[in-house]
């Protein structure tokens, strides 16, 4: 229509703009082929959604694919940490090559391009958000069978620029054993939903503590809500890993590619899209 004003939600008209949206889909780097897309997220912080990405990171290369992570959590990343990289990102004329961790996996974080990893980063939303974009779009990625993001928790700027701007394949919804969850958890699986993104599994970090002594299951931080969660949302997908020293002292050394345990065995699958 030649009044039209490009804004469809005050418009009742069944144009052609209104049947066929506007994609806001980025292309990935021209030097790079990506099959697979799966990104972690969190409706709250704390809950281990950057060991959650980087353990199905490590169990996704084991399996023998080729295994990237996008650290979209920029003014927290944790990701190189977690593996043990300290080295910069290189940058060329095709673009930003990916540091690699020692079995192969491909990383991008902001802590990377940072000349102090303590640098703090003091970015308003859309800087934040199109950075996101061009480690998507500017980096070499090269040929990646699974890239994971680790997505920022809530459900603002970052996610949204994750699900508008990149072809994500599904999600992983990352949460802890408390009652307050459950109702944050339903907001991030409402936001794939509205974004059209299917949840691939709950993981329940710190589910529990294993008594080394007697094999007795402790729910140290309350009893476990994440069969009924799952159940509320239609996810049947269910991974709980529970609260191991040895497991955190692994990340915090960056030796987390060395960690063992089939907590995610079952879910990586899925993941992978096996």
């Amino acid at each position: 229509m030649s009044d039209c004003t490009h804004d469809c939600s005050s418009c009742g008209e069944e144009c052609a703009s209104r049947q066929s949206p506007q994609s806001f889909l980025e292309p990935v780097n021209g030097l790079s082929t990506v099959r697979r897309v799966v990104a972690v997220v969190s409706g709250k912080g704390g809950v281990g959604k950057s060991l959650v990405t980087s353990m199905l990171a490590v169990l996704a290369q084991r399996r023998g694919l080729k295994t990237a992570v996008l650290d979209a959590d920029i003014t927290g990343p944790s990701i190189p940490k977690a593996f043990g990289v300290h080295t910069h990102a290189v940058g060329t004329e095709d673009g930003i090559l990916p540091a690699e961790t020692p079995t192969g996996i491909k990383l991008m974080s902001v802590n990377l391009l940072l000349e102090n990893e303590t640098d703090p980063v003091v970015w308003r939303g859309p800087v934040i958000a199109g950075t996101v974009r061009q480690f998507w779009t500017d980096v070499v990625w090269g040929d990646v069978d699974l890239m994971l993001i680790d997505c920022p928790p809530g459900t603002g700027d970052v996610p949204l620029t994750v699900f508008q701007s990149i072809p994500v394949d599904g999600i992983v919804v990352v949460t802890s054993p408390q009652e307050l969850v459950s109702m944050i958890v339903g907001k991030a699986v409402k936001m794939a939903e509205l974004m059209h993104v299917p949840v691939l599994g709950v993981v329940e970090n710190m589910s529990y503590f294993e008594c080394p002594d007697c094999g007795a299951r402790h729910s140290v931080f309350g009893e476990s809500h994440v069969e009924e969660i799952a159940r509320a949302h239609g996810i049947s997908d269910i991974a709980r890993i529970p609260i191991r020293p040895k497991l955190a002292a692994a990340a915090d050394k960056g030796l987390l590619e060395l960690f063992d345990g089939d907590f995610l065995d079952g879910l990586c699958a899925r993941v992978c899209g096996e």
